[in-house]
């Protein structure tokens, strides 16, 4: 709203489009400068001025306008609001629904290909990242306007799994398969690959293997359906923990019989050629590598059941958009996958996008199914709810319902522990940094909103008034001469101001996660609010500062816990 609000004052003596002021306004790095400032130098070849002179110029019109005034501070204005004047309107705006679910999706369909693990091999903390990320994106395109369609695309196809049926064929125990499915799979899959380093006829065995299950034989089949039967059992307990829910459970298998129609279609465009026996898509006019589509014992491989995939969502999902939250290390596969698409003819390709995401890491090492290295995302979980729980035994011995705060809090914060992160950047995970309740981190975040909640709790017993946020009117729904009254007998300080401000970024951060498909946007704003509100509570009085400062903490609290839930986090009223 503070940007609108300047925009619409400097359109009339600038000359320039809303966007572009509203592009050039900026936050003045020292607070006592002015709520905002606005740059000349675009100003000067127009107007053939010096900056210095325009800023003058331009600071003395606007100071005549009501509602703020203006200063020149070399090629820069400064503009100050006049705070009894914009708070009323500003806390009117925080509780409007266009301003906390702003429209600039208009029902455009996305689908958001997320979290994608591999059937018969543990849920581990690398999955993590392709998990909260493609629901946090789900929520924030969902919070805007747009449709999303989560899918979450198993790998339970390919090679891999005849390597892991050669593997149980030739050192399975089905006893010891049934007791342990999970973890006996994954000894087999780390032997097979231990033995083929000394034995390359391994290698062999297991691409017959697969053959073999793409042509329907019964016992590759069998192995196959019970992979998959446990593998889904373990990844639902996770996606429960984690509260994340798909809209389409479709693994690469489903695309089975999908993927003819796409090889029939690139050799009726003449896009096939053989090489070394494989079929392939030369892609040189776009500086990329050949495209594998079928091997040389006519067996498909993962571009083959992408472009099927790509195909469905469009034709049979109506899809506007496909997103695909895959690590960063497939940029070259889906360079390769779209510009097939293209190639074919295929317009909607260019609303194909990679949203590529760093490695995590663990004690600074990268994990590795084939070798073993796998931290079970189930072992995180529980030692991160465990420490939790330590932490609040010790600080409130009497909090009812430990254990289900103890599991928001630690769940909570290793999700916030990583999509706190540019999603572009490697993440070294560190379980000690995520649990403690200060600094950037969960904890810190949850348990400002539950002080607010506490804070609001006593302020409204001293009224009468109820403690949930819902029973108390929005500031729009009040008298407006009610607010004029509260504005001039108790004028918020600097802090309380800041707060305010910064509820304000709001609606323009959220836009901004959107266009960037990036949720660190919206975590750092959890963060520099709760940072806000604490100074805020640091040097100005609450509980009894009168009902408009209390309204100030519970759209801080509500907004707080609005952002939380978007990057799928619980708010606890109490911790």
């Amino acid at each position: 709203m503070l940007l609108v609000t300047a925009a619409k004052v400097l359109l009339a003596h600038t000359g320039l489009e809303e966007k572009e002021v509203l592009s050039l306004l900026e936050i003045p790095p020292q607070p006592e400068w002015g709520d905002l400032a606005f740059p000349c130098f675009v100003l000067a070849k127009r107007l053939r001025k010096s900056p210095q002179q325009i800023a003058l110029e331009l600071a003395e019109a606007i100071s005549h306008g009501e509602g703020l005034s203006a200063s020149a501070a070399g090629a820069y204005v400064n503009i100050t609001l006049n705070r009894s004047v914009h708070i009323p309107l500003m806390l009117a705006e925080l509780s409007k629904p266009d301003f906390l679910k702003p429209d600039i999706g208009h029902g455009q369909r996305v689908v958001i290909d997320m979290s994608s693990p591999n059937i018969a091999k543990p849920f581990g903390i690398g999955h993590l990242r392709s998990t909260v990320i493609g629901a946090a994106l789900y929520r924030i395109l969902g919070e805007t306007g747009h449709v999303p369609i989560s899918v979450n695309h198993l790998g339970d196809w390919g090679t891999q799994f005849g390597k892991q049926i050669a593997a149980y064929k030739r050192w399975g125990n089905e006893e010891q398969l049934q007791q342990d499915p999970i973890g006996e799979s994954l000894k087999l899959y780390v032997r097979f690959h231990q033995e083929a380093e000394h034995d390359s006829s391994l290698e062999d065995e297991g691409r017959e293997w697969f053959r073999r299950l793409e042509n329907g034989d019964a016992e590759a089949q069998r192995l196959w359906e019970f992979f998959v039967k446990v593998s889904l059992s373990e990844f639902d307990r996770m996606y429960q923990r984690l509260n994340i829910t798909f809209d389409h459970v479709l693994g690469e298998s489903f695309y089975n019989d999908k993927m003819q129609a796409v090889v029939a279609q690139l050799r009726a465009k003449e896009l096939l050629e053989e090489s070394d026996g494989a079929l392939v898509v030369r892609l040189e006019e776009e500086e990329l590598p050949p495209c594998l589509i079928l091997k040389k014992d006519g067996t498909t491989i993962y571009p083959t059941r992408d472009l099927a995939t790509a195909v469905y969502r469009r034709e049979v999902m109506k899809a506007d958009r496909l997103l695909y939250v895959v690590g960063g290390e497939q940029r070259l596969h889906f360079q390769q996958v779209f510009a097939v698409l293209k190639r074919a003819g295929e317009a909607w390709a260019e609303q194909c996008e990679h949203v590529p995401f760093g490695l995590m890491r663990f004690a600074g090492k990268k994990m590795s199914t084939r070798r073993g290295k796998v931290v079970k995302l189930e072992e995180v979980l529980d030692e991160a709810v465990a420490r939790a729980q330590a932490i609040i035994t010790q600080k409130n011995p009497n909090l009812q319902d430990q254990q289900e705060i103890a599991e928001d809090v630690g769940i909570g914060a290793i999700i916030f522990g990583d999509l706190k992160n540019n999603r572009l950047n490697d993440v070294d995970f560190s379980l000690e940094e995520a649990l403690t309740f200060e600094g950037e981190t969960g904890p810190y975040v949850q348990y400002t909103h539950a002080r607010i909640r506490s804070l609001l709790e006593k302020a409204h017993a001293r009224t009468g008034a109820h403690s949930n946020s819902s029973d108390i009117a929005p500031v729009q729904e009040r008298h407006s001469s009610d607010l004029t009254d509260d504005v001039s007998s108790e004028m918020l300080g600097d802090a309380g101001w800041a707060l305010l401000k910064q509820l304000d970024h709001y609606q323009g951060q959220l836009i901004r996660a959107v266009r960037q498909l990036e949720p660190s946007i919206m975590a750092r704003f959890a963060l520099d609010t709760a940072q806000a509100f604490n100074r805020f509570y640091a040097k100005e009085r609450i509980v009894d500062g009168g009902q408009w400062r209390i309204q100030l903490a519970e759209q801080t609290a509500d907004i707080l816990a609005r952002t939380l839930q978007l990057l799928g986090l619980k708010a606890p009223n109490q911790m």
